[in-house]
């Protein structure tokens, strides 16, 4: 029997010869396009039974996952989804989408999928806003380059989670300018401008607003390439808020940042008891 990728089986066509061997970024990108699809039995192929939900505004389990995808195939507008970029580490899979689910409005999102033994689609994190305009350097929340540059992921890892700790968590904040080239940076967060300048600028508004943002733990850093996902949670402005940052990393620097900030629901309201980590 021959084994194909995804890819190749698209190109080819299908025949009952050949199996179909899908990568689990190809199986996580298949999944969110069931929300588009309305595809309930392509859902039900890729997730596990045990399926933990992480979205504390849907419940857990596979079942809760295929009663979404039936309930977005019957709204009135259809949903889309518009994925970006698309990573691997290992067990996972995360994703940057933009989806405007049953025509709510676009929302920009970070998805982390933990892939099983059996290759299924066993857990799923994620964060979510929505779109906004360009930030101050003219800069989108998904713009930038495409390209992945083939790395080592351990060495853009330990600058990722190095940086979060030092400077987002304040464990050395004197370690600020050792993790820039320069001024070359470039910021999609929505309210900030390029450059550690920017950055700076940025701080100093808040603190004159008395708005704080504090990151108070790390709960996984994802690296593929040259880049680095950490997802994290403190409080901005007092508020509990969840935190996922992708940093690009070139020769060593943070050169470029992507992020979602999402306000944690409060527990009354959790569809699920799986915590948002």
């Amino acid at each position: 029997m021959n084994f194909l990728t995804f890819e190749d089986n698209y190109l080819a066509g299908q025949s009952p010869e050949r199996k179909i061997i899908m990568t689990n970024k190809e199986k996580a990108l298949a999944l969110i396009g069931t929300f588009a699809s309305g595809d309930t039995a392509k859902a039900k192929e890729l997730l596990a039974p045990g399926y933990i939900q992480h979205n504390l505004a849907f419940g857990t389990g596979a079942d809760a996952f295929v009663a979404a995808v039936e309930g977005l195939a019957q709204a009135p507008v259809k949903t889309t989804v518009n994925n970006i970029r698309a990573f691997e580490d290992g067990d996972k899979v995360f994703l940057q989408t933009v989806y405007n689910f049953a025509g709510a409005g676009e929302q920009v999102g970070f998805d982390v999928f933990r892939f099983d033994a059996d290759g299924k689609i066993a857990e799923h994190w994620d964060n979510l806003a929505d779109k906004a305009a360009p930030n101050p350097s003219g800069h989108t929340q998904i713009d930038g380059t495409l390209e992945k540059k083939d790395v080592d992921k351990e060495e853009t890892r330990k600058v990722v989670a190095g940086f979060v700790g030092d400077v987002l968590r304040g464990e050395n904040p004197d370690k600020l300018t050792s993790y820039y080239d320069g001024d070359k940076y470039i910021q999609h967060n929505t309210a900030i401008a390029d450059g550690l300048s920017g950055l700076g600028a940025a701080l100093e508004a808040m603190a004159k607003q008395g708005i704080s943002m504090v990151y108070n733990k790390t709960h996984m850093v994802l690296a593929d390439g040259d880049y680095g996902l950490a997802c994290s949670e403190g409080t901005f402005g007092g508020v509990p808020t969840t935190y996922y940052d992708v940093f690009r990393v070139e020769n060593g620097f943070i050169a470029e940042h992507w992020d979602v900030m999402e306000t944690l629901a409060d527990k009354d309201t959790w569809q699920n008891q799986n915590g948002k980590f």
